[in-house]
């Protein structure tokens, strides 16, 4: 078999299902340039049936990125014409559809008797349904994923036989998910060998498998897959996904060079970009990267015992085993301060991955000049967070003109707040509240004649010292939807008001878009 491991990045499809992540579309096309320039093999940049947004975002994907791009579609003859769809103008496109295979799944969803009445014939109208939905799917395109969701706890034979019948009907990947994370690395390993051996027509298709990390197992289980005959490893970037999410691509790809003396396969990824693409990731979803995280944490290269770094300045490999700039972490940064100019500012951001037009430079230079003012030095992360925070608004409709606060120890938290809509009209309104917060939640409220139910409030500090900025991120509520906004600010009072009006604006413009797009189908919470 080919040594090379095909890199099936689904960050825009499995990893946007992480708890508290939500991804515009302007934000996906982003990170999908960046994993183009990381080099990925197969982008699965989203679910289409699922929503307008959804269908949008992969049909931009599609006409912008030129590598594959999958889309997702369940065994439904609905599902997979609206992936085709939103495909269309791909050079090089896959259509990616599942069934569930596990008996709990077949039981839970599929337990009307019009399925069948026994576990047997449910078990055929799932092989029959898998069959069905990737012969259609060719008819589309040539490059078809099969999925057989939950196979970490499906029954070998029953694998075997679906699995077969999905190759028969002319997928060309299919694809061996470990849903719920369950299974170990050896158990894992053993499955794909036993396919190899009962899954007459397996030379026909590429095995793939997508691993789940509620053991903290995913990266094991797929480096044991690869072992045993996988050549495609579906994954993420910082292992974001559902639940305890997926396997991390980085600690896949890096595992995979710098152990060549026990693995001895390869991919094509540029490593020299993954920090950057970590960071833009992470910087957009808004999940944190833990300081520890293998490869791309901020403590991944960082040495603070006295022996670690005596070790080290006598000879680096012997408390690291690779270089940070394998993976694209800087050694040198620029400084960049009150006294740097747009060339400056222009070159580390771009550094970290940035590519700005001039108006974009000047409005950007604008929050950075401000910004600087307040420090000495702004560092790596406050760009980031200014990035993230003005350059891919969803939009501007409500703007903070200006904002007042009045609070004390005996004195009750009174909040003045300027609106500006669309860029004419300007409301002002006050209010108290429970904290100065609270009380700048009310007055927006109170200009917009509005009351949203607050679902989640988080503040963070983005970089260290007393003139650190605050990351505000909340998410609000409105006829069962939920809407993700984030503020940054030296004044975390300041970075709150930013977060809840850039939430009430993606509210303002998936309402706008609604009401322009047909009506979303309803969909049971399914995912491979």
């Amino acid at each position: 078999m080919d040594n090379r491991i095909v890199i099936f990045d689904t960050t825009l499809r499995d990893g946007e299902q992480s708890p508290g992540a939500s991804l515009n579309v302007q934000e996906k096309v982003e990170i999908a340039h960046q994993l183009a320039k990381l080099k990925i093999d197969v982008i699965e940049a989203g679910f289409p049936v699922s929503s307008p947004q959804q269908f949008e975002a992969v049909q931009r994907i599609a006409n912008e990125v030129n590598i594959i791009v999958a889309a997702l579609a369940r065994a439904k003859e609905l599902d997979i014409k609206k992936a085709a769809e939103a495909l269309q103008g791909a050079p090089k496109k896959r259509i990616h559809t599942f069934s569930s295979t596990s008996d709990y799944h077949i039981m839970g969803k599929f337990g009307d008797t019009r399925y069948g009445s026994t576990i047997e014939e449910k078990r055929q109208t799932v092989i029959k349904m898998s069959y069905d939905a990737v012969q259609y799917a060719k008819t589309f395109c040539d490059d078809v994923e099969f999925s057989a969701e939950d196979a970490g706890r499906t029954d070998i034979g029953y694998l075997a036989d679906v699995i077969e019948a999905a190759i028969e009907a002319g997928a060309t990947t299919v694809n061996i998910p470990d849903t719920t994370g369950y299974t170990i690395p050896a158990e894992f390993a053993d499955k794909i060998a036993e396919l190899r051996k009962r899954v007459k027509n397996i030379d026909k298709a590429i095995i793939s498998v997508h691993c789940h990390n509620d053991l903290g197992l995913a990266v094991a289980n797929s480096l044991a897959a690869i072992e045993t005959g996988a050549r495609q490893v579906e994954c993420t970037i910082n292992g974001i996904g559902e639940r305890a999410g997926n396997a991390s691509l980085e600690e896949i790809v890096m595992a995979l060079k710098v152990r060549k003396d026990k693995l001895d396969y390869y991919t094509n990824i540029n490593t020299k970009e993954i920090y950057n693409t970590s960071k833009i990731v992470s910087s957009l979803t808004g999940l944190v990267v833990q300081p520890n995280k293998a490869i791309v944490g901020a403590n991944a290269f960082a040495h603070e015992s006295g022996i670690h770094q005596d070790g080290m300045l006598k000879n680096r490999e012997t408390y690291e085993i690779m270089t940070p700039e394998d993976v694209g972490v800087m050694r040198t940064r620029i400084v960049l301060g009150r006294h740097s100019g747009r060339h400056g500012l222009k070159a580390r951001l771009k550094e970290l991955g940035y590519e700005l037009g001039n108006e974009e430079l000047d409005k950007i230079y604008k929050l950075f000049t401000d910004l600087a003012d307040k420090k000495k030095e702004v560092y790596e992360e406050d760009l980031r967070s200014l990035m993230g925070d003005e350059v891919y608004k969803v939009n501007h409709y409500y703007h903070l003109d200006y904002l007042q606060v009045h609070l004390g120890t005996h004195a009750i938290p009174t909040a003045t707040i300027k609106l500006r809509i669309n860029n004419q009209e300007a409301l002002q309104e006050s209010a108290t509240g429970d904290g100065p917060v609270d009380a700048i939640f009310n007055a927006i409220d109170r200009v917009l004649n509005m009351k949203y139910t607050i679902e989640n409030y988080q503040l963070r500090s983005v970089t260290s010292g007393r003139q650190a900025l605050g990351e505000a991120q909340l998410r609000i509520r409105d006829n069962g939807k939920s809407f993700n906004g984030r503020g940054v600010s030296t004044d975390i009072v300041e970075a709150s008001a930013k977060a809840y009006i850039n939430a009430i604006n993606e509210l303002k413009a998936y309402t706008d878009k609604q009401s322009e797009s047909e009506p979303e189908p309803e969909l049971e919470s399914e995912t491979v």
